[in-house]
């Protein structure tokens, strides 16, 4: 079984479901980059691939059944039942889980495998691909006017980028971060 691609559909399938908590944009624009970016580090830093990209996969998917409130707990719990339910190998499912729960770059300094720090990494990542959505979180989410809005979004991304560790990390997403500062610099 191609437990990658059935997670893969799981998660879009959950984004496609009137009650997605954000509508199907998050599946093109954050999930897809952050596979993606993850499929990168780990091809160049090592790792269980698999584990990864099921992990990118799934990282966020808290947040679309149940809301952006402890998404890396109820992300874990839904991880956990899902990947039981295709038989996958206990050891990697708490291995996803891990990577999962600590996927948020506030936790980046509680990792203990390479698999975890990608996913933080890839997360991270993914924001530098996605401006227009952090854009409308900031609008639509935040209630920010655009002076506010430029602000954020600009903050962020700054934090972002110094939450990277990895050299192969910042050298991809540093002329997306040099540009996006330069646009954003009358914030």
């Amino acid at each position: 079984m191609d437990f990658v691609k059935e997670i893969k559909e799981f998660v879009e399938e959950e984004c496609k479901k009137p009650g997605s908590k954000y509508g199907y944009e998050p599946f093109n624009h954050h999930f897809e980059p952050t596979a993606k970016h993850a499929e990168k580090l780990a091809n160049k830093l090592g790792g269980d691939k698999e584990v990864i990209l099921i992990s990118a996969w799934l990282h966020d998917i808290g947040s679309i059944i149940h809301g952006r409130d402890n998404h890396h707990i109820t992300g874990t719990e839904i991880a956990q039942k899902k990947l039981n339910e295709l038989k996958y190998p206990e050891e990697k499912v708490e291995m996803v889980k891990k990577c999962i729960s600590n996927h948020r770059g506030s936790n980046s300094f509680d990792t203990e495998s390479i698999e975890e720090q990608i996913l933080i990494e890839a997360d991270t990542m993914s924001n530098f691909n996605n401006i227009s959505g952090i854009f409308k979180a900031a609008f639509v989410y935040e209630n920010l006017n655009q002076k506010e809005a430029g602000k954020a979004v600009k903050d962020k991304l700054e934090n972002k980028y110094k939450q990277l560790r990895f050299e192969e990390s910042k050298k991809i997403v540093k002329p997306l971060y040099d540009a996006t500062m330069k646009l954003l610099s009358k914030y």
